[in-house]
């Protein structure tokens, strides 16, 4: 079951390198930066497919009665998914892939502290070492890249790239505890669906704001019309897939299991972009996934919320591992005594 919770991180990662070549390309061959554009294009693919799919059901679960239910939660978690998509990639134009690397590692402990407040999730002291040890492989890869020589340019204004980074990682914690939460307790479908709905709606009204002078300057042609059809389809194959892993490990152990992704788009860098290539790659890409291993490897506690003390039940967060904990039972015990007699009774 480890390693079936690997393989299906190690697959998010490469839809992510995919979402990071092609604007990585179209950034650099044809002077295309239109992040939100991009976005706008996935959003409307979910509406396409799984909103569609929503509004085809009848019953509790159709989109009518979701919309009437829920509708204000979704608008936020729209809000949310699309801003810290936008955030991020801005962050870019202002500081350094370093700044980027290192501060979006943030999201981390801000999705385990929302995870432990709003799912209840409870942590053991191996999973606290499994993310030390991940962020430790991740600051090797900055290293690398310095040495690579990755680091040359300077952005902007630093200060106001690297808060737009640690806004962005926030902003994904939120998103991501949101879907464990509605993908455990609702569905998948209507995740998809609501994001894609209200995603849809945001980003179009934010894009015909901030990036119509830049939609109107592209040169199209096949190779932009292709190299815009495979960001698509990785970043729909993400937002589709993501919660399938989701629901059988966690939020938390989705984000460790992605930090691979630049190791990925590095090693498509090094044919596409001709980046320069250090050993310590290697190594820390080895880091990241013995953490990621060590903390797949022990089920995290959910806490169930009891009426009066009691011992509280213990459920699986990373339920991929299928282990199960039985408290133990307490024994029945018969006490047949006469009339006068006296009977104490003591339980350990």
């Amino acid at each position: 079951h480890i390693l079936k919770t690997i393989i299906l991180g190690q697959m998010l990662s490469l839809f992510i390198c995919g979402t990071a070549v092609t604007s990585q390309y179209l950034a650099e061959q044809y002077q295309v930066n239109t992040p939100m554009f991009q976005s706008f294009i996935n959003y409307s693919l979910l509406l396409l497919v799984y909103t569609t799919m929503l509004a085809f059901r009848t019953g509790s679960d159709s989109l009518w009665q979701i919309l009437k239910q829920r509708w204000w939660k979704y608008i936020f978690l729209g809000l949310a998914d699309v801003e810290a998509n936008y955030t991020i990639v801005k962050a870019y134009q202002y500081t350094t892939l370093t700044s980027v690397q290192l501060l979006d590692c943030f999201g981390i402990p801000v999705l385990m502290a929302l995870s432990w407040f709003v799912l209840r999730a409870r942590y053991r002291l191996i999973h606290f070492i499994a993310v030390a040890v991940c962020l430790l492989g991740v600051g090797t890869m900055v290293g690398a890249d310095i040495l690579a020589g990755r680091q040359d340019s300077e952005g902007s204004d630093v200060v106001i790239g690297d808060v737009l980074v640690l806004l962005g990682a926030s902003l994904y914690a939120i998103s991501n505890v949101s879907e464990e939460y509605i993908v455990k307790n609702l569905s998948r479908v209507e995740f998809l669906g609501m994001v894609g709905l209200f995603g849809t709606i945001i980003s179009g009204l934010q894009l015909a704001i901030v990036e119509h002078k830049e939609i109107m300057t592209i040169q199209w042609n096949w190779k932009i019309a292709l190299l815009f059809t495979a960001f698509a389809l990785c970043m729909f194959g993400l937002y589709s897939f993501m919660p399938v892993v989701i629901k059988v490990t966690s939020a938390t152990s989705v984000n460790l299991g992605i930090l691979t992704a630049d190791l990925y788009s590095l090693f498509f860098g090094l044919f596409l972009f001709h980046c320069k290539f250090s050993g310590l790659y290697i190594l820390s890409f080895v880091i990241i996934m013995v953490g990621f291993i060590l903390y797949c490897s022990t089920p995290t506690r959910t806490a169930e919320p009891t009426a009066s003390p009691q011992p509280s039940s213990a459920g699986l967060d990373n339920a991929g591992l299928k282990l199960e904990e039985n408290d133990s039972e307490t024994p029945a015990t018969t006490v047949q005594f006469t009339r006068g007699e006296t009977v104490v009774v003591s339980t350990d």
